[in-house]
Formats: structure tokens, sequence, C-alpha cells
């Protein structure tokens, strides 16, 4: 099991929130290792995340939902 964390886009600011933006695949979905999962948002920066491992992706964000840089967005089993 492998968690795929929100990333940490603002360095000075390691605790500030962002937002799941999008999502690309849905709770249950298999996917490929570095394959696009979303989309997040910290103040105006946008970064793409990606799966780090091949396997069943579970969600544990939803889109908008506000969520701690380097916090567990999704987990892949």
């Amino acid at each position: 099991m492998t968690d795929v964390v929100f990333p940490v886009l603002d360095q000075t600011k390691p605790e500030t929130e962002g937002v799941l933006a999008t999502w690309f695949v849905a709770d249950g979905d298999t996917v490929a290792s570095g394959q696009l999962l979303g989309e997040v948002q910290v103040d105006k920066v946008d970064a793409e995340v990606t799966a780090p491992v091949a396997g069943t992706v579970r969600l544990l964000v939803s889109e908008d939902e506000a969520v701690v840089q380097g916090a567990p967005i999704a987990r892949i089993e």
C-alpha cells in the first residue's frame, strides 16, 4: 500500500492548505505508475499529481476539499 500525498508547493509555508482541484481517476480505478491522477492548487500555483506505483486507487479526499500540503490524498493498493 502506497500513499499519494498532496505535494508541498509552498516551501516557505508547508503548513498551508491547498485544494484538490480535480481528480482524473475514480475510486477503485486501476492505475499505472506515472499515470496522472489529479490536479492540486495552493494559492495560485497548480500542480499535477501522478501515481508513484501501479495498482488500485482509493481516493481519500474529494474534489474542492481543502488539504494541508504533505497530507495523504489517495492510497494505491
